[in-house]
């Protein structure tokens, strides 16, 4: 091997050498220029788990504000670092909606519903026509399963205009989320906005809403499992076909720095420390299982796995599916 120490001045100097030789050589740049295409990456990862078709499609982007407003305990100074130890500004937290939806050969099941009905710029609100992108028709969806009624995840079953964006569908949900977040007790707090699209997006959808119970199969292959703490009625689920599981997660955590350090408090839990007792509990048992999931809130398309580090966990990325 060739000992070539290279310095950014080597390497700025090797640039302009290639680009002059370039030159001499009669090509120029501007011939070799092609158009900017100006369009986005498709916004769907559709993969396999045992016999099951899953899809992963985006809601779009939602920004949260400040780091130091969502996650408690530590120091603003302290989420600072945690945020930019993961290369991210602290003054807006943007998350990624990533909406499952699987296909059984029986049923089209749809988790989490986005935005839609409540979105408040155009980058979210994109479920429907990134389904449509991805070759589902949101009339062909049987069964839309929200793990709990906050503003993002049951904000997309309606339409802006009012008409329904899944409408053959029937809805899952817990009685308890449903019975909460429809109380008029919650106007004036700070869940009313999620307070508002479940009144908008569930109580006209009443005649088809199924409840179900932890521990209770809600569609073949699909197990509920009481995760209590970030709502009161908060469900995840559990995917099973061909001897391969999925773990829907929900909202138990929303962001890696909370992976890393679980016990920081979440402003948007209903019960805080309930919150910070389930998130441990399931991701000790994800890691112990090592059972993959799907997080709604983190980077697109958000499988992956937990693993014990420390006092918290890590999360590991899984390699995207590129053949079917």
């Amino acid at each position: 091997m060739l000992d070539m120490p290279l310095s950014r001045r080597h390497m700025l100097g090797g640039a302009a050498a290639t680009a002059a030789a370039g030159l001499v050589g009669g090509v120029s740049q501007a011939n070799a220029k092609a158009p900017m295409l100006n369009r986005p990456a498709p916004a769907y990862y559709r993969f396999k788990l045992g016999t099951i078709e899953a899809t992963v499609v985006s809601d779009g982007p939602l920004s949260i504000g400040p780091a130091s407003r969502t996650f408690l305990g530590p120091t603003g100074d302290e989420i600072g670092k945690m945020m930019s130890d993961q290369f991210l500004p602290a003054d807006n937290v943007v998350l990624d909606q990533n909406v499952l939806v699987i296909n059984t050969g029986d049923k089209l099941a749809l988790f989490e519903t986005g935005m839609s009905s409540v979105k408040r710029n155009d980058d979210m609100g994109r479920l429907v026509a990134n389904l449509k992108q991805s070759g589902i028709d949101p009339k062909d969806i049987d069964a839309v399963i929200p793990t709990h009624a906050h503003i993002d995840h049951v904000g997309g079953i309606m339409a802006a205009d009012g008409s329904r964006n899944f409408p053959n569908a029937q809805i899952y949900i817990s009685q308890a989320d449903l019975e909460f977040w429809t109380d008029d007790k919650r106007l004036g707090t700070p869940g009313e906005g999620s307070a508002l699209a479940a009144k908008k997006n569930l109580l006209p959808n009443r005649d088809r809403i199924v409840f179900y119970k932890g521990g209770q199969e809600v569609i073949s292959g699909v197990q509920a499992m009481d995760t209590p703490g970030h709502t009161v009625g908060h469900t995840s689920f559990v995917i099973t076909s061909g001897g391969k599981s999925l773990f829907v997660v929900g909202d138990l955590t929303h962001h890696a720095i909370l992976v890393g350090k679980p016990r920081m408090e979440v402003a948007f839990d209903t019960d805080r420390k309930q919150g910070v007792e389930t998130r441990i509990k399931v991701m000790d048992m994800l890691a112990a299982q090592r059972m993959p999931a799907l997080v709604y809130h983190l980077p697109w398309p958000g499988i992956g796995h937990f693993a014990k580090q420390g006092d918290g966990f890590r999360y590991v990325a899984s390699p995207m599916q590129m053949v079917l």
